[in-house]
């Protein structure tokens, strides 16, 4: 028989698909326009991209991984808290500024922008390839976290089950994408974080009080991180001070620059509407500290799992009505369901604007069928990663491809406030630092901090500032030398003349 929350569960998924079909009749257009299909027109105001920026933002990330991390690590997860509260200043100083340009110019995406301030086909490429690859691990985590649900969920506990309804979720969020295009997420997006803060509001609040409060729930936690020496602790150790630092403003620096970041961005319809949702979008960071606090519950309640990124739903059960554990189910699925979809799409301009355009005469010739195509394609490759790459907890998945992501900074942020930087410079600069990036990951089992030797000193810090690190010294070092000797050739060619 099927319980009432797998049946709440069902006609929530059921319905917020029925709207994304029901999308493509939101402020007619034609959608085989890639202005249309991909960036809703232009045309999203301040409560829309608001829903919409948070609905891309605030996922399965936040609902799974965020709260694993703390369960798994301690006070080192909390590291996400000021992430995305540094990252708002960041948008509000160079995304208003970009969507300025990129409205005056039409670009659809940050590679096109990058196109046009350096002149360089290879760098074009390089900027959309690195968003593509980024967003794969990114869109995993999404369906790692529907999967989650799935695993308790009557039928999907084996590794077939799981495959089964990720692979129906997976069909369900590439035909309303297919399409709809981003008017599917941004609709849906209303409907998704209206159940986040219900289910958040109702575990804050009912959660610690059945495990007998938070000062309970901390000693606890306490005493569980000492009984098991190297697994975290409830306060940050010295030596992870400048890890927790590094994580959260490494993250922070690349949060907007991801593909479906930027899709969102350039669907605003003002430049105003973008610096408002600066200021607002915020608000969402008081939830996503709350939700890290049920990292510790999970301790605290005595949650034993393998799969970390099942703590949140395991808490949810077992303090809640059935019918409720359906709606906070219902709200981690959608809540992957609408950044998946943007993801998507914004990984699909990119490969169908900046690499397979260049194949087409016409550049400006600008049909959304190609990308729509490509969305499935993404999806799908997602879809194998969440099974093919084994690692301890979802949010390594994000984690790296926010180091590959950081790697655009020279050439997207310093492009958008200088042009001194050579473009094979920057070029060479990205080079090194996805290669570092990739080497540091590869050596850490894919953790997100590297622990460098320096001098007889040891330094634990975020390897996508490392790689940064790198790839900026390159660019500097490189464009000095081109400078310098393009500098003498044209001063050998005059003395020749002379």
């Amino acid at each position: 028989m099927i319980s009432s929350g797998t049946l709440v569960l069902a006609l929530l998924v059921l319905g917020v698909t029925a709207m994304g079909f029901l999308a493509s009749r939101w402020r007619r257009a034609d959608l085989n326009s890639l202005e249309e299909w991909a960036l809703g027109g232009r045309r999203f105001g301040t409560v829309v991209s608001w829903f919409l920026l948070g609905g891309d933002l605030y996922t399965a990330y936040t609902f799974i991984a965020v709260p694993a991390l703390v369960y798994g690590v301690g006070a080192l997860g909390f590291f996400a808290v000021p992430y995305a509260t540094i990252a708002y200043p960041i948008a509000l100083v160079v995304l208003s500024r970009f969507w300025s340009v990129a409205r005056a110019r039409g670009y659809v995406t940050s590679a096109d922008f990058v196109r046009d301030r350096f002149a360089d086909r290879s760098l074009e490429v390089a900027v959309a390839l690195t968003g593509v690859l980024a967003a794969m691990p990114y869109i995993a985590l999404q369906l790692d976290g529907m999967q989650a649900v799935f695993v308790q969920v009557g039928g999907a506990s084996n590794g077939g089950g799981s495959f089964v309804a990720l692979a129906v979720a997976f069909v369900l969020l590439a035909a309303y994408t297919y399409t709809s295009g981003l008017r599917a997420p941004a609709m849906i997006a209303f409907v998704k974080d209206t159940l986040i803060y219900v289910t958040v509001i109702a575990a804050i609040v009912v959660i610690p009080a059945r495990l007998g409060g938070w000062a309970r729930i901390f000693a606890l936690a306490q005493a569980h991180f000492a009984a098991h020496p190297g697994s975290g602790g409830l306060y940050l150790a010295p030596s992870q001070y400048f890890a927790y630092a590094s994580m959260a403003l490494g993250s922070s620096l690349s949060l907007f620059f991801y593909p479906h970041a930027i899709t969102s961005v350039l669907a605003a319809k003002s430049r105003d509407v973008i610096r408002r949702n600066a200021a607002l979008l915020p608000i969402y960071s008081i939830l996503l500290g709350f939700l890290a606090l049920l990292g510790f519950c999970g301790i605290a309640a005595g949650i034993v799992t393998s799969n970390s990124s099942s703590v949140v739903p395991l808490l949810i059960a077992r303090y809640f009505p059935s019918w409720f554990v359906g709606v906070a189910q219902a709200a981690i699925v959608i809540g992957a369901l609408v950044p998946a979809a943007i993801m998507a799409i914004g990984a699909a301009n990119l490969f169908a604007n900046n690499v397979l355009a260049h194949f087409h005469a016409d550049r400006a010739h600008r049909d959304a069928t190609v990308a729509k195509r490509l969305t499935v394609a993404i999806c799908a490759l997602a879809l194998g990663l969440v099974f093919a790459v084994p690692v301890q907890y979802a949010i390594y998945f994000q984690l790296l491809g926010g180091a590959w992501m950081l790697q655009i900074f020279p050439a997207f942020v310093l492009g958008l406030y200088t042009r001194w930087f050579h473009p094979k410079a920057l070029l060479l600069g990205w080079c090194c630092g996805m290669a570092a990036a990739g080497a540091m990951a590869y050596a850490t089992g894919f953790k997100p901090n590297y622990t460098l030797h320096i001098l007889g000193q040891s330094l634990t810090g975020f390897l996508a500032l490392y790689a940064l690190a790198i790839n900026l010294a390159v660019t500097v070092v490189v464009t000095l030398l081109l400078r310098a000797v393009g500098s003498m050739s044209r001063g050998t060619s005059i003395g020749e003349l002379a």
